[in-house]
């Protein structure tokens, strides 16, 4: 296979820098004629802001030839602060290789794998490169969607469903992880919410996207703690949705979520990881959802 040997002496594959934008960008809208140029301006200008992790590449890796850019993998890494300390991951985005030189495409994924320390992610896979995400080791860890009215669960007890903002007082009752997580998704966006009852405090992060081919306006789930949890949130935080005009939601799942009013799709929406830490069903922090946009 060519992709074992050596590249050609006119092609390397190396960590795209910032002068590599508008060639990368050029890249991008051959391989995903579907999105604006602007998209992807935003797309890289939002991925330069996001924290630097380690020596690893701020923005992906190229396929470059001397005058000009032909292939494409973003990587949007982020550093967690894990039970057993902190963790690395990598959500693997936005792959576009020009036809001609897709023989070496597998290059850039085994340059990115090297980190054996890291948990990469694939949230959105193109159906061409579900059996290559397999061959490299990749495993699903959610295998559809659940979608699900909130409004219609009861509300059993007395709770309040506040916005996240760095003053407010309520904040002081999540960690320093879920603060700064809270915040930052808010920033860029996304509706970051704290559901208090009984002196306990819920985070949960939501965005807006539409569903079945854009139709169907809806909240993507980007963070509850667990889908547990998330349903014993779901009546308060539907009522307050409800009054901001929002009525379905979304969430990962493996199978239809316990105490959810709702339908179960599966094979709709599948992700991979590959590495030692998976991320929970209902975590799509920091990922291309969110810093790309849907």
């Amino acid at each position: 296979m060519a992709v074992l040997g050596a590249l050609p002496a006119d092609l390397e594959c190396r960590p795209i820098r910032e002068d590599d934008w508008e060639s990368v960008i050029d890249c991008l809208r051959r391989g995903f004629p579907e999105r604006s140029r602007d998209y992807w301006k935003r797309a890289l200008a939002r991925q330069s802001r996001r924290p630097a992790v380690d020596d690893l590449p701020r923005y992906g890796i190229a396929l470059a030839k001397p005058d000009r850019i032909v292939g494409v993998l973003l990587s949007l890494y982020t550093r967690y602060q894990g039970e057993g300390g902190d963790e690395v991951r990598c959500n693997l985005s936005s792959w576009s290789v020009d036809a001609e030189f897709r023989p070496y495409a597998t290059k850039m994924i085994s340059m990115v794998l090297k980190r054996k320390d890291v948990t990469y992610v694939n949230i959105s896979p193109a159906p061409a490169t579900v059996k290559l995400n397999k061959a490299f080791g990749f495993r699903l860890f959610s295998l559809g969607q659940f979608a699900f009215l909130p409004a219609l669960n009861p509300v059993q007890g007395s709770w309040l469903v506040l916005e996240a903002s760095a003053d407010l007082a309520e904040m002081a009752m999540l960690s320093d992880a879920e603060r700064y997580m809270l915040l930052e998704h808010a920033e860029l966006g996304c509706l970051s919410l704290i559901c208090i009852r009984d002196g306990a405090a819920f985070p949960l992060v939501l965005m807006r996207r539409r569903i079945m081919h854009g139709l169907i306006p809806c909240f993507q789930i980007v963070y509850c703690r667990s889908v547990a949890e998330l349903s014993h949130c779901a009546g308060a935080m539907g009522r307050f949705l409800l009054r901001r005009g929002g009525l379905l939601c979304d969430v990962d799942a493996t199978e239809p979520v316990a105490g959810l009013v709702g339908h179960y799709f599966a094979n709709k929406g599948q992700k991979y990881f590959k590495g030692p830490n998976p991320p929970s069903l209902g975590d799509l922090t920091f990922t291309e959802l969110v810093v790309f946009g849907p």
